[in-house]
């Protein structure tokens, strides 16, 4: 069963010794039709809707908030309200989430390089430094490090659930969870 989810951020237990948690909230789903465990869902980002999504509202009769759809597997027999059931008897989930965009970096931030000497008469301060070899093979080998896009790839990770809280929605998992806080991903019941 999977999830659609939005990091609300992490915190601590006050047990002894204390253990990391994030907390999420699960979005409130629509399921609008199933077919064989796997189902389209509606849900909202908050942005704004097209002509394509409204056609969409209007096939599956379903108000203007819901304006995302995506297929997932879900408990659910036949449409209407995601069944959170399964999550509340759940010990472990994958959480799968982007993470930070971090842009257009450089060798160092992006791979960790250590960089030049940073005195005087030296050009090798944060490059990357020489990228080839002589005249053979006379090109840059594959999976070269270099500067380019850093952040903003998915993220999965198996995460112990600590509780979950059925009335609010709200799940805590051991552990960190890629991603800015505030930003969707998904989780999948795994046990």
């Amino acid at each position: 069963m999977e999830y659609i989810v939005e990091k609300i951020g992490m915190s601590r237990t006050i047990t002894v010794p204390a253990k990391p948690v994030t907390l999420l909230k699960v979005v409130e789903v629509k399921v609008c039709e199933v077919n064989d465990g796997t189902a389209i869902v509606a849900y909202s980002n908050g942005k704004k809707t097209n002509k394509t999504v409204e056609g969409k509202q209007k096939k599956y009769d379903i108000s203007a908030d819901f304006n995302r759809f995506e297929t997932m597997e879900v408990a659910n027999t036949e449409a209407g309200d995601l069944d959170l059931a399964p999550l509340s008897e759940a010990t472990v989930v994958k959480t799968s989430f982007n993470t930070k965009g971090r842009g257009f970096t450089g060798v160092m931030k992006r791979w960790n390089f250590g960089g030049g000497p940073a005195a005087h008469g030296h050009r090798f301060h944060r490059t990357g430094g020489s990228i080839g070899n002589a005249e053979w093979p006379g090109r840059v080998m594959k999976g070269r490090k270099m500067a380019g896009q850093h952040g903003n790839t998915k993220n999965t990770v198996k995460n112990e659930i600590l509780s979950f809280d059925a009335e609010n929605g709200v799940l805590a998992v051991i552990g960190s969870v890629s991603g800015p806080n505030g930003g969707l991903g998904r989780i999948k019941v795994v046990k």
